[in-house]
């Protein structure tokens, strides 16, 4: 498939499942229903994310990065709870990663700032360098998506915030191939397309829905 229709393919897709999507997906209060401009929270989130506390791969995480998607804010917010450091991106990665730790952040306000205008009030601004330097390692690597198919490949916004993350991540040796991924959808949102992703593609080792968990063997890592 030439590179011109690979995107295409991936539009049609992202399209398909947008059409599904907004039966069950809660709107944004700055893009509504734009989901070309952010990863939706939807009904049934919380029991994903139930499923996704049950793994042990979560259970015997220390150090998280969750991206800052809406359908999984309330996962930032119990990881808080369940006493894990949480390293996030503001939206678009646009002013760079905040670390938000439990035993500096007052359990009253690590509601608030799981949350997207909370964190950068009380989170810790760090850069690449002091992550490297404090964190050393990063457990796991959580993320929403605009739809992902069978095989853990995602079709999110288009943008690729999530692989670059990764790659920053990566960069810096606090991820490898053997960090675990795991993308939070409505079932809606799973696919069964089978298409070859590009070098840069991050998969996932967990899609977790609201009804389900799908184990992924043999995932890609961009690197």
């Amino acid at each position: 498939m030439s590179p011109s229709n690979f995107e295409s393919h991936k539009s049609i897709i992202r399209n398909k499942v947008w059409s599904q999507l907004h039966n069950v997906a809660l709107p944004d209060s700055r893009f509504h229903h734009d989901y070309s401009s952010f990863i939706a929270d939807f009904v049934g989130s919380s029991r994903a994310n139930d499923f996704l506390a049950s793994l042990p791969t979560y259970q015997n995480a220390e150090v998280l990065f969750i991206a800052p998607d809406n359908c999984i804010q309330e996962l930032r917010f119990r990881a808080l709870k369940d006493g894990k450091t949480v390293l996030v991106t503001t939206y678009g990665i646009r002013r760079g990663f905040w670390l938000l730790d439990p035993l500096v952040i007052s359990g009253e306000k690590w509601e608030i700032a799981s949350m997207l205008d909370g964190m950068e009030k009380h989170g810790r601004h760090v850069t690449l360098e002091e992550i490297s330097s404090s964190l050393k390692r990063i457990d796991l690597m959580i993320t929403g998506t605009g739809a992902i198919n069978c095989q853990g490949l995602r079709f999110g916004k288009g943008h690729g915030f999530f692989d670059l993350e990764w790659a920053m991540l990566y960069t810096i040796g606090v991820v490898d191939a053997s960090t675990r991924t795991i993308a939070v959808v409505h079932e809606c949102q799973v696919l069964d397309e089978k298409l070859v992703g590009e070098e840069w593609d991050t998969g996932c080792d967990f899609i977790v829905t609201n009804k389900r968990v799908i184990e992924v063997a043999g995932t890609s890592r961009a690197n």
